[in-house]
């Protein structure tokens, strides 16, 4: 540059303005932004990943993206020894599966914001019925159950798996690869599992850094128009990480410790003693897998290092004249367990991993803080373990807390697979549905409230077991209260005993008593015809197919004996019933209805011997002393709660009672499913029908019909062994 450029280069810069003070300020304060400090000066820049994608990939750093999974609980901890076994196996076997390249993170997040939820969903709403001071009283007793337990925290469990890779194409497809095993890994253990998209991630991180419960709003749509990042939408209102024993979020404190493995020998208690807390509890293990050669060259190098250790100290009591056997206590000891690793590795399928386990606790206030981590520290004790503060690493424990794959905490613990597996994450699993759904009892291992809504299941058929006894009525009689006070289903019940008879008139229901006299509770007739069939009995075109399967099975129970209807005892009845059932067929009306005589006088005009032998076994159901169900149906049917008592039919009549009350019942699922309206039906000694085969094979085809046809059943037995002898 010439003399004469500098010169005017000079005056043209004196005659600029000159930066006020507060000028000046502002420019170095963008400056130093600009060239970046390394330190986060908004809560967005503090949350460590760089990009969420819709499809549930994150990238969390220029090389390094993550996937996440949530998984349900399954029964661990109240399990059988031998399945605790397969189950502790099938879980070595699913960490085994990661090799060094991939960063396994195990997320627990207890959320405690969702007392008024569960409130909610126990809660039955008053109707326009004389029933309303039953609903109260019931709610009373859900509001008493629900206190017992802590259904006010909502227990979410995750696998977040991250690898390295050069771009999201590359990334993704290795991801989907380790996805696709993990769920069937899942899979082996009986753990239902789902990956999250982008939208549910973030939904889990908003619930984390607003521990409040506030709604989360978002939609990747929103985006490009805004010009906000993801993090906008979960990032809480601050963050402070100035005191170095705890953090600010929002208005909450907290603090974020970490596991120190002390003890010699672990208890799969301890992980879930953790998470029992009541507490809004966060637990993470982050496990890295160390590549199987390294980790058993590594120990070899070891070993040679004490045995040249063990030479030296041989040595120098040789020299000091002391017998050269007497050795330091920890180094013989630390070459046994050396050697004992060594084998592990080697012989029994066992991997190295290195484990960092941190808890976060928070609370409103210090105080309460403290006494929340001075109880997690508790637990830690009391399984020989310590419980110790991050000191000045609180930002670097939260971001390692939250399911992105990212462990910023450089504390690790090296264990075998098996030790690793100690943590297993299973516990027990809680049922707890909302919309229609019943109260079937607590948890008993947490106490904690189940409700489910059977209609929401795959099959809504249910099995009431217990011993003599221990309840099996009372739970009947509890769900038929909660299904009648909450639903609009119809529900029926087969009495063998004469119980149900107060519940059902306090309901205002029917009952229908059958007795060999065919009187019922008022002295008036009441009888049910066993040959009753409507058009939609069936699916298919002709229903007379299912309803002469039923008439064989009540033929079954007539005839009796060991061996059951022959083949030719079932051809000849077939014949008789589409036979009876001509005229019905083609002008359907009540009258033209058959009943249990018209069956008996067709068997007599058929020429096999057989069919006289049928006859006259039925011969005493038709005009002999058992001829109640010889009659055409005379009581309607019409109430939505109906209980048949057939009590009053005597040993002769019981089963026949409950194969007759059986298919009254199909009769009207079939007039419900046309309605769009659910059939509820009980059944008590169900194991009474399971004793003939052909009996049995009708009442577990109506069973599977059930369920197709809007039904849905529950049937007491007082051994399971009934239903497990059964071929069908």
């Amino acid at each position: 540059m010439s003399k004469g450029q500098t010169k005017k280069t000079r005056e043209t810069a004196g005659n600029k303005r000159k930066l006020t003070r507060a000028e000046k300020k502002q420019i170095a304060a963008v400056i130093r932004q600009a060239k970046g400090d390394g330190k986060a000066h908004t809560a967005q820049q503090t949350i460590p990943y760089l990009a969420m994608y819709p499809d549930g990939i994150c990238k969390v750093a220029q090389r390094k993206y993550s996937k996440s999974i949530a998984f349900e609980d399954i029964n661990y901890q109240l399990a059988q020894a031998d399945d605790k076994t397969a189950i502790f196996e099938n879980w070595c076997d699913f960490l085994n599966y990661f090799d060094a390249s991939v960063n396994v993170q195990l997320s627990f997040i207890n959320q405690g914001s969702q007392q008024e939820q569960a409130a909610r969903a126990i809660h039955i709403p008053q109707q326009n019925d004389d029933f309303n001071s039953i609903r109260t009283e019931y709610s009373d007793m859900l509001k008493s159950q629900l206190a017992k337990g802590n259904n006010g925290l909502v227990k979410h469990k995750y696998i977040t798996f991250s690898i390295e890779a050069d771009n999201p194409a590359a990334a993704r497809a290795r991801l989907s690869r380790i996805e696709t095993d993990v769920l069937n890994n899942f899979k082996v253990l009986g753990v239902s599992a789902h990956p999250l998209s982008g939208y549910e991630r973030l939904k889990v991180l908003h619930g984390v850094f607003h521990p409040t419960g506030e709604p989360f709003s978002f939609s990747y749509d929103w985006l490009t128009p805004t010009g906000l990042t993801t993090k906008d939408f979960i990032a809480p209102s601050s963050f402070k990480f100035g005191e170095g024993r705890y953090f600010a979020m929002g208005k909450k404190t907290g603090a974020v410790s970490f596991l120190e493995i002390l003890a010699p020998e672990l208890n799969d208690r301890i992980l879930a003693d953790m998470l029992d807390l009541e507490t809004g509890v966060i637990v993470n293990l982050h496990i890295k897998s160390i590549d199987q050669s390294e980790a058993i060259k590594t120990i070899k190098r070891k070993i040679t290092d004490l045995d040249k250790m063990k030479i030296e100290e041989q040595k120098k009591a040789v020299r000091s004249g002391y017998d050269m056997d007497i050795l330091p206590s920890d180094l013989a000891t630390f070459g046994n367990e050396a050697k004992n690793l060594l084998q592990d590795l080697q012989s029994r399928n066992e991997r190295m991993f290195l484990l960092t386990f941190l808890v976060v606790n928070m609370a409103d206030t210090k105080r309460k803080l403290e006494n929340d981590i001075f109880a997690a520290a508790g637990i830690a004790q009391k399984y020989n373990c310590a419980l110790t503060r991050l000191d000045y690493q609180q930002e670097a424990g939260l971001m390692s807390s939250v399911p992105l794959g990212e462990n910023l905490i450089p504390i690790q613990r090296g264990l075998t697979t098996s030790s690793t597996a100690i943590f297993i994450p299973f516990i027990t699993q809680e049922l707890f549905q909302t919309g229609a759904a019943l109260y079937y009892g607590l948890n008993a291992l947490s106490n904690n409230m189940i409700l489910c809504d059977r209609k929401q299941l795959k099959n809504p058929n249910g099995l009431i077991l217990g011993t003599p006894g221990s309840g099996k009525s009372f739970a009947a009689k509890r769900e038929i209260t909660n299904a009648f006070l909450i639903t609009d289903d119809d529900i029926f019940i087969c009495d063998p005993e004469a119980e149900y008879f107060a519940l059902v008139k306090r309901l205002g229901g029917q009952v229908i008593r059958l007795s060999p006299t065919g009187k019922g509770m008022d002295g008036t007739p009441q009888y049910v015809n066993p040959m009753d069939m409507n058009l939609n009995y069936s699916e298919d075109d002709s229903p007379l197919a299912l309803k002469s399967d039923f008439i064989l099975s009540l033929c079954e129970l007539v005839i009796g004996g060991k061996e059951g209807l022959q083949p030719v005892d079932k051809t000849v009845i077939d014949r008789a019933v589409r036979n009876v059932y001509r005229d019905y067929l083609a002008d359907p009306v009540p009258e033209k209805m058959p009943i249990l005589g018209d069956l008996y006088d067709e068997l007599l005009k058929q020429p096999e011997p057989e069919a006289a032998r049928i006859a006259a076994a039925l011969e005493l159901y038709v005009s002999g002393s058992l001829n109640v169900f010889n009659h055409r149906t005379n009581v309607e049917l019409s109430n939505r709660l109906v209980c048949f008592d057939i009590k009053q039919l005597g040993k002769q009549l019981k089963k026949l009672g409950m194969l007759i009350v059986q298919d009254q019942i199909w009769n009207r699922v079939t007039i419900n499913r046309a309605e769009k309206k659910s059939t509820r039906y009980y059944m008590d000694e169900f194991h009474l029908l399971l004793k003939e085969e052909q009996t049995a094979a009708y009442s577990v085809e109506i069973w599977k019909r059930f369920r197709k046809w809007g039904g849905k059943q529950a049937q007491s037995l007082q051994s399971c062994k009934w239903g497990l002898c059964m071929p069908s």
